[in-house]
């Protein structure tokens, strides 16, 4: 099979699970419990609640005007998953909210903890894969390409606006919390996703086996390795130190090699914030 055509599978089969996922949390725990999230879907919600229209067809309705209207500055290749994601979405909120009739939890706290993390882990793994599911993510994009502001800004005042509209038909300050608790959670998780497959740690390795263990790093694991001057200040003894930027996953295999050539190796292990060059993050600033 074409590697492109193998990659394509791969990443549309992945954005189906996490859309599966997403579209199950706000089913099965967040709908039933009457609790408003973020986003389209929060709005969809509002609309179910108020006239018991289908969440799918109003989800897939908004979805479809904001799109058309961004495609221009999303690019084709966002476009193209973006609409897969929205219309894949759509069918599963029809389908499981036909089956799923009553709630599975009938605590609305938990309720809004569970159908949370499962809508933010739909989210996360769909927009590790390149795509999106749409809504007010499309119109933090659209306002930040013509105006100074954050994504991030813009998509929580819309998610607050949408959470807090839910006073209009509940006329309850409970429900409002329960909303943001979800929210909260959602959140959290989708960058619990987003950050844990792209950490990077920094390691700094003390050893007089410095050669052995950078020559192997750069064989097995195919990572750079900076080499600097250090000097004891106890010993007063010249030494060399390792320092090298690895995903996280990999310094499992570099603490492997290390303990295999010099066990008594001094190593420092830190969590970085970002990294950018070549094998790590581009520059987007």
């Amino acid at each position: 099979m074409n590697p492109k055509i193998k990659k394509n599978l791969r990443e549309y089969s992945i954005i189906t699970i996490g859309l599966f996922i997403n579209a199950l949390g706000w089913t099965a725990f967040l709908i039933p419990a009457e609790i408003t999230g973020g986003g389209i879907t929060g709005v969809a919600t509002l609309i179910f609640y108020a006239s018991k229209f289908p969440i799918g067809i109003s989800y897939l309705a908004i979805n479809s005007v904001l799109i058309i209207s961004s495609l221009r500055v999303l690019g084709k290749g966002f476009g193209i998953k973006t609409i897969y994601a929205i219309t894949v979405l759509s069918i599963f909120l029809t389908v499981l909210q036909g089956i799923i009739k009553e709630p599975i939890v009938n605590e609305n706290f938990m309720s809004a903890v569970i159908g949370g993390i499962l809508a933010g882990a739909g989210v996360g793994i769909v927009f590790s894969q390149g795509g999106s599911t749409g809504g007010t993510d499309i119109i933090a994009m659209i306002i930040n390409k013509y105006r100074e502001v954050s994504p991030g800004k813009v998509i929580l005042y819309a998610d607050v606006i949408i959470i807090s509209s839910s006073f209009l038909i509940f006329n309850s300050i409970e429900k409002i919390v329960y909303g943001y608790v979800a929210m909260s959670v959602t959140a959290y998780v989708i960058d619990l996703i987003l950050t844990g497959t792209k950490r990077t740690v920094q390691m700094f390795i003390f050893s007089k086996d410095y050669e052995r263990i950078a020559d192997a790093v750069a064989t097995q694991i195919k990572r750079g390795i900076t080499v600097l001057d250090g000097k004891g200040w106890y010993t007063q003894v010249d030494s060399k130190i390792l320092l090298i930027l690895v995903k996280k996953q990999e310094s499992h295999d570099i603490l492997r090699i290390i303990k295999e050539i010099d066990p008594s190796a001094f190593v420092s292990v830190n969590n970085v914030m970002g990294v950018y060059g070549k094998g790590f993050d581009r520059i987007k600033y």
